[in-house]
C-alpha cells in the first residue's frame, strides 16, 4: 500500500538527475518538473492516486555534490516543510575523481560524504518533528561492469548512502539493482548517453524502482483504500 496519506508534500532533493531541466521559476509543487524521474513520478502519482492530492516538489540542481546540497538544504528542503523527503546524491561526488583537475581541486571523501549526509538527515528530523518519512535513493550508473573505475567509485558512495539510510530508518531505493536488471536485456546507450544522465526511458526505470519501494499499486482501480 502506498505510504503517502492524503495531501502529503514530497520534496525531491538531488543533482542533475533529479533536476532534469526543471523550471526554476515554478511555484513549488505547481509545475516545471523537468524530464526526469521526478516528472515521471508526479505523473504516475497524479494518474493513479488522484484522490490523495499529493504535492511533489523538485528541488534538484544540476552539478550538486553533497557539499552543495548541504549549503542549500535549509531553503530547498526544510523551509518547504515537507512530509516526506526523497534524496539522491553521490554521483557527482564520485565523478569528480575522473573529470579533470578543475573539479578535482575539491574532492569529497566517502567519509566526509557519509558524515555530511548523516548530519543533513539528523538536522531535518530535528527541524521537522512532523516529518513522516525519508527516502534515500542510491546513486547509480548505466554501466554493467562493476569493475569499471567510475562505477566502482560510485559503489563506495552508494554504500555510504545505504549506511545513512539504515541509521535513520529511511526507505532505501536500490536504483542500481533496477538498472542492472534492465541492462541484462538492452544496452545502456538506449537509456543514457553518458551512462549517468538518463533519457526519459532511463528515468522511468529509476521512477519504477522508487514506486516499488513506497508501495505504489500499479493495478489500483478504486479509491477506497
Amino acid at each position: 500500500m502506498l505510504i503517502f496519506p492524503k495531501h502529503s508534500r514530497i520534496v525531491f532533493m538531488g543533482d542533475s538527475i533529479t533536476d532534469a531541466g526543471r523550471d526554476r521559476t515554478a511555484i513549488p509543487g505547481g509545475w516545471g518538473y523537468g524530464t526526469g524521474y521526478v516528472n515521471a513520478l508526479h505523473n504516475l502519482l497524479t494518474a493513479v492516486y488522484p484522490d490523495r492530492a499529493l504535492c511533489t516538489i523538485n528541488s534538484g540542481i544540476s552539478g550538486d555534490d553533497i557539499v552543495a546540497l548541504s549549503e542549500r538544504w535549509q531553503q530547498d528542503v526544510i523551509d518547504l516543510k515537507p512530509d516526506y523527503v526523497s534524496v539522491m546524491v553521490g554521483v557527482n561526488d564520485a565523478w569528480r575523481y575522473f573529470d579533470g583537475p578543475l573539479w578535482q581541486a575539491r574532492l569529497n571523501t566517502v567519509e566526509d560524504f557519509e558524515r555530511i549526509y548523516d548530519e543533513l538527515l539528523e538536522r531535518t528530523k530535528e527541524a521537522l518533528p512532523e516529518l513522516k518519512g525519508i527516502i534515500v535513493m542510491r546513486p547509480f550508473m548505466f554501466e554493467p561492469n562493476p569493475q569499471d573505475q567510475m562505477r566502482a567509485k560510485i559503489e563506495e558512495f552508494a554504500a555510504a548512502s545505504k549506511r545513512v539510510a539504515e541509521k535513520h530508518s529511511a526507505i532505501f531505493v536500490d536504483t542500481q539493482a533496477a538498472v542492472d536488471h534492465w541492462l541484462t536485456q538492452l544496452h545502456g546507450c538506449l537509456a543514457s548517453q553518458d551512462r549517468v544522465h538518463p533519457y526519459e526511458r532511463g528515468a522511468m526505470i529509476i521512477a519504477r524502482s522508487w514506486c516499488q519501494a513506497v508501495g505504489f499499486d500499479w493495478n489500483r482501480s478504486t479509491f477506497d483504500d
